[in-house]
């Protein structure tokens, strides 16, 4: 097998959690392109339709469940839906997630810490308990976490430490699902996105020039991400070509956290 081979993913099923837009779709987009067959979860039908739509085009497989994986109840509604498909899952990416509010830690109230805790962290170990069993019996397959650049550090100028407490736990489950499941066969790794161009962003950052500027100014490369140039962190993680990597969190922040 050649080197570029190992990036293939012809005869596999991937489950991405809102898949139907920003990160989500670019990873979704990525792992088509490598052969994949997409599994794409999200709480709009009509974004997942046209995802759907759009995807199918490349050629591959590609299902589309509703469902609203932010809560516990709802990430195993959206699990059960999925599993009923009948494919095997050989790759899972957990990246349903958000800051969603930007309050001060001691004004947070506590259903709502609860709440965003659920979105970035337990929606992500729903899906693995209820999405992954076939995987451990199986013996084979690959879970990807997008969890933060906002795990290891505070982000400057922005309030709801709900975040970034949320992405270090979660990547602290990742290195235990790794540890767990390597002799099963089944690997578990990460991946921490800097700040990218998604739509939301885009609009967020349209509102808050200034805070824009500031932050872009402590990356090194002098700018933000786009969508797409997360995709090939998703690929290498899913596929054969990271055969030998488990419970590493690959960061793509254009240097970001070096400073």
């Amino acid at each position: 097998m050649g080197v570029l081979d190992r990036f293939r993913l012809d005869g596999r099923t991937a489950v991405v959690t809102g898949g139907s837009r920003g990160l989500g779709r670019a990873m979704a987009q990525a792992l088509a392109e490598a052969g994949a067959d997409l599994v794409l979860v999200g709480r709009e039908p009509d974004a997942l339709e046209t995802a759907r739509r759009e995807l199918t085009a490349l050629g591959r497989f590609v299902a589309a469940v509703p469902g609203d994986v932010s809560t516990p109840a709802g990430a195993e509604a959206a699990c059960r839906d999925v599993l009923s498909l009948n494919r095997p899952i050989d790759v899972l990416v957990n990246n349903v997630g958000g800051r969603r509010v930007d309050v001060a830690t001691e004004d947070v109230p506590l259903a709502q810490w609860r709440e965003l805790m659920d979105l970035n962290l337990t929606s992500a170990l729903v899906c693995c308990q209820q999405l992954c069993r076939g995987m451990l019996e199986r013996g084979k397959g690959a879970v990807v976490n997008v969890t933060s650049i906002a795990g290891p550090i505070a982000i400057k100028g922005i309030r709801g430490r709900h975040y970034e407490t949320a992405k270090a736990a979660l990547t602290a489950l990742t290195k235990s699902l790794a540890a767990d499941w390597a002799p099963r066969g089944v690997r578990v790794n990460a991946i921490a996105p800097g700040v990218f161009l998604t739509a939301p962003n885009r609009k967020w950052f349209g509102e808050k020039p200034t805070f824009q500027n500031e932050f872009v100014s402590h990356i090194p490369m002098g700018r933000m991400g786009e969508p797409e140039e997360l995709g090939p962190a998703a690929v290498f993680l899913a596929g054969d070509a990271s055969s030998y990597v488990t419970g590493a969190t690959v960061v793509v922040d254009g240097g970001y956290t070096l400073w």
